[in-house]
C-alpha cells in the first residue's frame, strides 16, 4: 500500500465503530473517520458468520487488493473499516469492486 497502512489493533476497530460513520449496500458495510494526518488506515472485517477460514481469508485477499489498486482514488485522511456481509461470500472480484467504490462515493471520499 502506496498512501495507506494497516488497521491492526482493535481499539482502532473500535474507535473507528463508535465514533465513525456507516454507509452500507448489499455485500459491504464501510465505516470513516477523519483523522489529522493524510496517511490512510484501512482495516477489513469478516464474520465468521460469511464462511469458513478460505472463504473469509479470499474475501479479505479481494478486497486488499482492490484497494491497493484503486487506493489513489479514495481521499487521504481517513480510517476506513470494511465489514463484509454474507453476500460477498458470493460476489466477485468487479461486484466487490462497485461496492467500495458505491459506498466511498456515498462518503464523498473518492478523487473521481
Amino acid at each position: 500500500m502506496k498512501y495507506s497502512i494497516g488497521l491492526k489493533k482493535n481499539a482502532d476497530f473500535s474507535r473507528v465503530y463508535r465514533r465513525g460513520k456507516s454507509k452500507a449496500n448489499k455485500q459491504l458495510v464501510m465505516y470513516i473517520l477523519k483523522r489529522q494526518d493524510q496517511m490512510n488506515r484501512m482495516g477489513i472485517s469478516v464474520s465468521k458468520k460469511v464462511g469458513n477460514s478460505v472463504i473469509r481469508h479470499r474475501i479479505k485477499r479481494r478486497m486488499k487488493e482492490i484497494y491497493r489498486l484503486n487506493e489513489e482514488k479514495f481521499g487521504s485522511g481517513y480510517d476506513i473499516v470494511f465489514i463484509a456481509r454474507n453476500a460477498a461470500a458470493e460476489a466477485s472480484s468487479e461486484e466487490l469492486r462497485k461496492s467500495m467504490f458505491h459506498l466511498a462515493g456515498l462518503h464523498h471520499i473518492t478523487n473521481e
